[in-house]
């Protein structure tokens, strides 16, 4: 039998006699077990042996349908053979087999499955493919359709009436009248649907033939279903003008002349529009005006592009009808789609893949442009807002800009991390799209000029206060700057220890201004564009000597001057030199990193939300080498927003816990050591300005006091940002906020008392330094004295220093038998001299200036116990007995740069302290320190000790 004769063959249906419902359903079943025979044999089997092994991709895939429709179609025929079997062993056996073990009833189910998901959607894919490069017997593209889809119309549309007949003969209280009321929905359902399907398909058949050829083509496809046709219900587009709309089961096509405008129904949202006859169509490139004649015709429109878009998204057809089953008959504000924009702009032929929004990106995605930019990360409302990363490729092959930063409204706003190739990295603030606030541009170590900004910007220039940093001239500059210039008052520190001050203008030092030499010398005067001494000026050197006059330069000459040289002046005591401190008063300390401390004002003043916190306190990024590797969205090593949120909640509530002082103290020095506290990111930015200021060339002794007075201000700060927290803290409890003390001296007394000894360890390692360096010269004399006393054994130490003979811890000496105590050294006081020395040895634990002086104050305190316990009774030393002992516990104790500890303790020493105990013991330490260096060197003893003999 040839293709063509199968195929009329199968197109014949025969007529069911009267019977009864079950014999009825037999021979139906009966007959469409062998139409599926008759399809395997005379079209499947045929087709797939016509090019077993197809070359070109189109093939490929007819052939790979072909094998999955003849799979289905036996998975078809064996379950309907399962029901013949089980409507003959029912009329069989009728009395000891029930309706349910019918097949067609207990199983409706997987019925309605194979019929619609393994049969029907694979022959509609099939037959969209044209089956082309395939010969038949004569004209049967036609007949082929139909032999694929009316064997199965035909078999539902006689079965439906047979289960209606069979339920006819049952009661509603039989056991299976509820499996033939489902079965008659579920076929009922199937019909419908098959008769929607043939339906679609002969009304997009005859669009074609209303439209052009190209248009045809185009439109009329076996991929389309036509749903809506505007010549049938009239509607009309603004702004477009279209002729004509089309509504079809994946889009919405507007014809205008010769032109189509078609848009993806998954990227098409519906809205009310401004009168009854109205709605409107957003897409991500148009707004469109949809406009019916009347409101009946509004409303057909609408529910049809509506329940079509849903349809498209869901990327399946609705069952059994257009905007029926389970699924909501509203289409979802959000979805996650691919799209290419077309229209001119920063947009045009950038493809976007994530979640959308009324036609817009909004939410989580990837933004990918032709030339190679990428942006992944977050966008609102069609803009980038929120944290993203922005990759730029650069004319160099592999190498690309890298921005990693948060967006408002499509530009940079807030903290990022950019990479300019491999060039220079910015990490800090960003305001309209535009390097302004707080922030830090390195350059490559291979750079041609290395250099280091760390300070303030606006507008993409450097401005305010700053720090820059030299490598090629070897000098550091630190001061204030215009428009990428030095600009106002500035200090430049160099490589070989000269220091300037003065006032820049246009990156060049303009007016009087000071030099400070690594010796101490001093000029005073005017200067060269090189910073060379010029005009009218006063060199004060180390010696005490000044030289007076006017100074100059030239080729070959030097530097030259005609002045007055004076020789009479003594040389300055090292403490008149140590005043000579550079920016103090320059550049007031309040706003000096006003960069740093503003965003964190401004994220207390929004109430601390945690989406904000990693935009205004800042995040850790990967590099762009491991960026390059893995561009998805959480390329970036961030924690989730969501994340940030709900730990922003419980360090606000954990702050309520801790108010009592100890407690607060225990709570504070946690926060400031995490890495995720607002606190702990504060000092941490803190400290990178610190070190960028005050190490390598900034480590010089004529930075000190600019250093010392940052690091109170630091604390100062520290504490109000705590304070701004926990003021949010109790807002959000409902609960009424404390009210700070406007005495300064109280606030002031919080500070030091609590912030200042937590805040300390972060910053003593540079600020001990600078200490080390001021009182070099002190240290230096005072270590020789140290030498000098320690040739003394501790009887003739004690009698040099006018310690009473009676206070002399000499009883319970134990000597051996060629010993003198009178030649014993270091046996005194030892239980002081230990207590003295945790001093310096309690710095790898604590810097607490409170905690050394409760370590002197202890000192004291074992001084006295030990003459108490020589004299047998207490005793209360008077000033006079205490520092001489005092003194020789000094001078055993042999403590290194002992006069940059005492003034270091002195500058950050709790004002509550002044005037008091501790006072009176620091200062009596510092008298002890001053009569060492001053008196105790070796040309200063009294000439009748001769050291020698004392060895």
């Amino acid at each position: 039998m040839g293709l063509a004769s199968g195929l009329a063959l199968i197109c014949t249906y025969p007529e069911v006699t009267m019977c009864s419902p079950e014999e009825a359903l037999l021979k139906l079943e009966d007959a469409f077990l062998a139409k599926l025979a008759l399809i395997n044999t005379h079209i499947l089997q045929p087709l797939l042996l016509v090019d077993p092994e197809p070359s070109e991709p189109r093939g490929q895939e007819c052939l790979q349908l072909l094998q999955q429709l003849h799979r289905s179609s036996q998975q078809l025929w064996q379950l309907t053979k399962q029901s013949l079997q089980s409507l003959q062993r029912r009329l069989c056996q009728p009395r000891t087999t029930g309706l349910e073990s019918l097949v067609l009833l207990g199983s409706a189910d997987r019925i309605l499955q194979v019929h619609l998901e393994e049969y029907w959607q694979i022959q509609s894919r099939l037959l969209q493919k044209h089956l082309s490069g395939v010969s038949f017997e004569g004209p049967v593209d036609a007949l082929l359709g139909q032999a694929l889809h009316q064997p199965l119309a035909q078999h539902l549309q006689q079965c439906v009436p047979l289960l209606l007949r069979l339920r006819g003969t049952l009661g509603e209280s039989h056991p299976a009248w509820e499996l033939v009321m489902n079965a008659i929905t579920l076929h009922g359902n199937l019909q419908s649907f098959l008769g929607q399907e043939l339906d679609q398909a002969a009304a997009t058949q005859a669009l074609g033939h209303s439209l052009r050829n190209h248009l045809k083509d185009m439109l009329c496809t076996p991929a389309h279903r036509l749903l809506q046709d505007s010549q049938d219900i009239p509607v009309r587009a603004t702004p477009l003008q279209a002729e004509r709309v089309l509504l079809f089961d994946d889009t919405l096509v507007l014809l205008q002349g010769p032109s189509v405008h078609s848009f993806d129904l998954r990227l098409v949202w519906v809205h009310p529009g401004q009168d009854r006859c109205t709605f409107c169509v957003l897409t991500p490139e148009e707004e469109l005006s949809l406009r019916a004649r009347d409101s009946l015709g509004r409303a057909v429109w609408q529910r049809k592009v509506s329940q079509a878009v849903c349809q498209a998204l869901r990327g399946k057809k609705d069952f059994p009808v257009l905007g029926a089953g389970l699924a909501p008959s509203e289409p979802p504000a959000c979805r996650s789609v691919a799209y290419t924009f077309c229209a001119e702009g920063r947009l045009c032929r950038a493809t976007y893949e994530g979640e959308w929004r009324s036609g817009k990106p909004h939410g989580k995605g990837t933004l990918k442009w032709p030339d190679g930019r990428n942006h992944v990360g977050n966008f609102r409302w069609g803009l980038e807002h929120g944290f993203g990363i922005y990759l730029v490729p650069k004319a160099t092959e592999d190498t690309f800009d890298c921005y990693k930063c948060h967006w408002e409204e499509g530009r940079m706003s807030g903290y990022g991390i950019c990479e300019y190739g491999s060039v220079e990295v910015y990490k800090g603030y960003f305001q309209a799209g535009l390097r302004h606030g707080f922030g830090v541009l390195d350059s490559a170590p291979q750079a041609a000029r290395p250099f280091r900004y760390t300070g303030h910007w606006e507008k993409d220039q450097r401005s305010g206060y700053g720090i820059q940093e030299d490598s090629n001239r070897g000098e550091r500059y630190i001061g204030m700057w215009q428009t990428d210039q030095r600009h106002g008052p500035g200090v430049v520190v160099t490589q070989a220890g000269v220091c300037y001050q003065g006032t820049f203008q246009a990156d060049k030092m303009v007016g009087p201004g000071i030099l400070l030499s690594e010796d101490d010398s001093l000029y005073e005067g005017t200067f060269s564009r090189d910073l060379t001494p010029e005009g009218k000026g006063k060199i004060t050197f180390s010696t005490g000597f000044t030289l007076e006059g006017s100074f100059g330069s030239g080729t070959g000459r030097g530097l030259y001057t005609q002045g007055v040289l004076d020789t009479a002046a003594l040389p300055p005591d090292p403490s008149s030199t140590r005043k000579r401190q550079l920016g103090v008063g320059a550049f007031p300390v309040e706003s000096r990193w006003l960069g740093v401390y503003r965003p964190f004002q401004d994220f207390v003043l929004a109430g601390c939300p945690g989406e904000l916190q990693e935009a205004l306190l800042g995040f850790h990024a990967q590099s762009r080498r491991e960026l390059r590797r893995d561009q998805h969205y959480l390329s970036c090593v961030r924690n989730c927003p969501e994340d940030e949120a709900g730990r922003m909640e419980d360090i606000l509530d954990e702050l309520l816990w801790y108010r009592e002082p100890a407690a607060l103290q225990q709570y504070l020095r946690k926060a400031l050591r995490s890495a995720r506290h607002p606190l702990g990111k504060l000092l941490r930015t803190l400290m990178l300005t610190f070190q960028a200021t005050y190490t390598g060339l900034g480590a010089n002794k004529h930075l000190q006091g600019l250093a010392q007075e940052e690091v109170k201000q630091h604390a100062r700060e520290l504490w109000a940002a705590y304070r701004g927290l926990l003021q949010v803290a109790l807002q959000r409890k409902g609960r009424a906020p404390e009210e700070e003390s406007e005495d300064t001296e109280i606030r002031d007394m919080q500070v030091h008392g609590l912030m200042l000894p937590l805040v300390l360890p972060s910053f003593y390692s540079e600020l001990f330094t600078l200490y080390l360096l001021l009182h070099e010269r002190e240290d230096a004399l005072y270590s020789q004295g140290i030498t000098n006393l320690s040739l003394f054994p501790d009887t003739k130490l004690l009698e040099f220093l006018d310690v009473h003979k009676h206070l002399w811890p000499l009883k319970d000496l134990q000597l051996t038998s060629n010993q003198r105590s009178s030649l014993v050294r270091d046996k005194c006081f030892l239980s002081a001299i230990e207590c003295l020395q945790k001093i310096i040895n309690c710095c790898s634990t604590t810097v607490d200036p409170r905690e050394k002086l409760g370590m002197l104050e202890k000192t004291c305190r074992e001084i006295e116990a030990t003459v108490s316990h020589v004299l047998g009774r207490e005793h209360k030393l008077p000033m006079d007995d205490l520092l001489p002992l005092l003194l020789y516990v000094v001078s055993r104790a042999r403590i290194q740069h002992l006069g940059a500890e005492i003034h270091l303790i002195r500058d950050m020493m709790d004002p509550v302290h002044t005037s008091g105990l501790y006072d009176f013991m620091l200062t009596a330490l510092e008298s002890c320190y001053e009569h060492i260096w001053k008196d105790m060197r070796l040309r200063r003893l009294p000439g009748h000790w001769d050291l020698r003999s004392l060895c």
